[in-house]
């Protein structure tokens, strides 16, 4: 019994460990929110590859980063940075916003193609 409560732990721990190796791993793409606005306002990526937005708020107050095209949406509290991880996209122009100001917090994610 112990054994096996031991290679649980073992297999627990290394596949945190793993995960959270993959997502340092990602590209990542740094977006600010300040004043109501997010800067920049574009971010672009290359097509399929999973990548990471990794967003601050310098507010003030809270914002939320939205993209119904997507399915993403993340509440961000005032002086906090939070990653936001999407999957490998299409080529495209994905929109995305902040629902707290939602006529000046607006953004897009352009995804080129992969050069081959």
């Amino acid at each position: 019994m112990r054994s096996k409560s031991i290679f649980i732990l073992s297999a627990f721990l290394l596949s945190s460990t793993f995960s959270g190796i993959l997502l340092a791993a990602l590209p990542a793409y740094q977006l600010t929110i300040k004043e109501g606005h997010f800067e920049p306002e574009t971010i672009t990526v290359p097509a399929k590859t999973r990548f990471k937005i990794v967003i601050t708020n310098l507010g003030p107050g809270p914002e939320e980063f939205e993209s119904k095209e997507l399915r993403k949406e993340s509440v961000i509290a005032e002086g906090v940075t939070r990653s936001v991880v999407f999957a490998p996209l299409k080529p495209g122009k994905y929109r995305f916003f902040g629902e707290f100001h939602l006529d000046t917090a607006q953004g897009h994610i352009i995804v080129t193609p992969k050069a081959p």
